[in-house]
């Protein structure tokens, strides 16, 4: 049964044009093709990727965003609570006035205690802000590795400024060593992320994340596995780029570096736009539309590639419409504030900072009156005339 249904999902007709075989894409002495197979040494490559950005969050990350003046808030933590506890944990994380009333009565507590414990507990599972920006120092760094990979494999290469080339020859182009390591390198990011789902900060489009990289996975594994790999090597030259500026514009967001941020996003917003939405259409979707049928018999991987390439294009489009919605808060309000992946990023300053700060205003007030009514003992004592 396994062994027919492995047959079946590695029949030719699904990978491969009409008239092209496994047999054809075999290794000669001289000559090395893309097989399925080499794609297993992603599994140690994805811990080993973990480990490394563990070490980079830690080593470079922290230090760094204390170097740029970032500073975590202080938070009280909520009162051990197992009924709150309870509730939060498995019906809803901000409730209702009836819940609020009904929770206030079963605690002994007042309904503002019990809106007071929530928003503390709701506090606590918010990252902190020297781990956004860890985590933003993280990406920056693999995105700008692997892109400076991707311009080391196009040196020589004219897909770029001619993008037809990417079929020449196809299937039958041999694997550069370059390209492979570059596959190995974007698979097991992406692994690793996928891996870390639950660990990361989440924000506003996280779905559109998983989603996104559900489908990179996706594209990465059939495309080599097909010998998509020129192809595939220019979608992943157009995102990295892009991903640069927009982890660049986090980190300077959560750093508070207001003419540094608003440059950097806008910059980050023309780069989004020209490579994802003009050069990505142009140099791969038409090429993969209608190039390759100049050629080549349409086959079920011909119609996978581009439904995975669509939905591809479809969250770059959703997510330049957050983008122009962050650049229309620029306009009016003179500043970014927000997480560029986020139409509205949820605030680290809490109601309870507010009390702290009135408290300690407030002891500030107690001191100063005692200090008035101390001077004024002064000015009334004998030994002062």
């Amino acid at each position: 049964m396994l062994a027919t249904l492995y047959e079946s999902f590695w029949k030719a007709e699904y990978w491969l044009p009409p008239g092209y075989t496994w047999a054809d894409l075999e290794d000669s002495d001289d000559i090395t093709y893309p097989h399925p197979k080499d794609l297993l040494a992603v599994v140690p490559l994805t811990f080993v990727l973990l480990v490394i950005r563990y070490g980079s969050e830690r080593i470079i990350g922290l230090p760094l965003s204390r170097a740029m003046g970032v500073r975590d808030p202080r938070r009280i933590k909520a009162t051990p609570n197992p009924i709150l506890e309870s509730f939060f944990q498995t019906q809803n994380k901000k409730p209702e006035k009836d819940d609020l009333s009904h929770l206030a009565s079963q605690c002994s507590l007042s309904v503002r205690q019990i809106q007071c414990w929530f928003r503390r507990r709701r506090n606590q599972e918010r990252p902190l802000m020297s781990k956004k920006f860890s985590e933003s120092c993280w990406r920056f760094l693999f995105y700008s590795t692997s892109f400076l990979d991707g311009l080391f494999v196009f040196y020589n290469e004219t897909w770029f400024g001619k993008p037809e080339t990417v079929w020449d020859g196809y299937p039958k182009q041999p694997l550069q060593p370059a390209i492979y390591w570059w596959y190995l390198l974007e698979l097991s990011f992406y692994f690793s992320l996928l891996l870390t789902l639950s660990y990361d900060v989440k924000r506003k489009d996280f779905k559109e994340q998983v989603v996104h990289h559900f489908v990179a996975v996706t594209l990465i594994l059939f495309s080599y596995s097909a010998n998509f790999v020129h192809i595939g090597a220019l979608v992943l030259l157009l995102h990295d780029v892009s991903d640069i500026f927009m982890e660049a514009c986090k980190m300077l967001i959560y750093t508070k570096w207001r003419l540094a941020r608003d440059t950097m996003f806008i910059l980050f917003a023309m780069v989004f736009f020209i490579c994802r939405l003009i050069l990505f259409p142009i140099k791969v979707l038409h090429t993969t539309y209608y190039a390759f049928l100049t050629n080549y018999q349409v086959f079920f991987g011909y119609y996978f590639a581009n439904v995975l390439l669509m939905v591809l294009q479809g969250l770059n489009a959703f997510w330049f419409f957050l983008i122009l919605r962050m650049f229309c808060k620029l306009l009016s309000d003179g500043q970014v504030k927000n997480d560029v992946r986020s139409d509205t990023e949820e605030q680290d300053t809490s109601d309870e900072q507010l009390e702290m700060r009135q408290q300690k205003s407030g002891k500030l007030r107690s001191n100063d009156a005692i200090d008035i009514r101390a001077r004024g003992g002064l000015k009334a004592s004998p030994a002062c005339h």
